[in-house]
């Protein structure tokens, strides 16, 4: 009996060692900071009508973990900050099969890491039949606002404002994310218009959002985190025109160790994917 136990014990303990050796590649927490687990996020994601999941562009885990919340929450539809709304011709008829992937390419201007990122994503959509939707803004007119304001967009001809919000664009520079912008740069280059830049792009991408949403269908959006986070950004303009939705966020943040979210993380979004920072950059 005293040997049983003693083998037991030994086991216990090298099991033990042998979980405290593991390297998590990432930990999901919600808004308190609580654990969860990707069941739970899954769960969640179920009952909401729309989720911005906010990345890291450079951070492989994400495009992993997007790409297998798509696959297992299967959405009605997928939408793109990575492509533009004047993109959107070319991409349905790639996405329908009804032009080939060479065509696609030389159609416009697609991220650096396009390839290893969001092919497996436009790939995914391709072959399941999921729409997927070029939802920002094309960014000569946001860099327009950036040197002269939201006025400019005024003398656009009718078809180029089919790409943006519709004019005129609601906008609240008191909300704490722009804020931030402006103290980034006061009085500096771009000054109160480099905040307005970041706006008609959330604004825009709402807009797509709402345009391309389906009552009882899930919609995903994936963005870069700071569109999304503090449930401002797109988000705000989301509620602004629908309010009743349900809406799930989802941030990315890097720490040197993931075991618990610090306090500057928190509350920044429904779920929390935090990675470790050391992990490999796409870029």
């Amino acid at each position: 009996m005293l040997t049983r136990i003693l083998m037991l014990t030994t086991l216990m303990i090298f099991s033990h060692a042998l979980l405290a050796q593991k390297k998590p590649a990432y930990q999901l927490f919600n808004a308190k900071g609580k654990s969860k687990s990707y069941k739970k996020l899954l769960k969640e994601v179920a009952k909401a009508d729309i989720v911005l999941f906010g990345e890291h562009h450079n951070n492989p885990i994400c495009h992993w973990l997007q790409l297998e919340l798509i696959q297992d929450s299967e959405p009605g539809a997928i939408g793109l900050e990575m492509f533009e709304r004047d993109q959107q011709h070319m991409l349905s008829q790639y996405v329908a099969s009804k032009v080939d992937e060479a065509t696609f390419a030389k159609s416009g201007q697609f991220w650096s890491n396009y390839e290893t990122d969001y092919k497996p994503i436009i790939e995914n959509g391709r072959a399941k039949n999921i729409p997927i939707i070029a939802t920002n803004i094309p960014r000569k007119y946001a860099s327009m606002v950036f040197r002269g304001g939201f006025e400019v967009l005024d003398t656009l001809s009718a078809q180029e404002k089919n790409w943006i919000a519709p004019l005129p664009v609601t906008y609240d520079k008191n909300l704490p994310g722009y804020q931030k912008m402006l103290d980034m740069m006061p009085g500096g280059h771009g000054g109160e218009n480099f905040p307005k830049a970041q706006a008609i792009k959330d604004a825009t991408m709402a807009y797509s959002i709402l345009e391309n949403f389906k009552d009882g269908q899930l919609f995903i959006h994936l963005n870069g985190s700071y569109h999304s986070d503090n449930f401002e950004g797109i988000l705000w303009y989301l509620k602004q025109a629908k309010p009743n939705l349900n809406y799930l966020t989802i941030t990315t943040v890097e720490q040197s160790e993931i075991q618990q979210l610090t306090e500057e993380h928190k509350g920044i979004a429904d779920f929390t994917v935090c990675i470790p920072a050391t992990m490999t950059k796409t870029y």
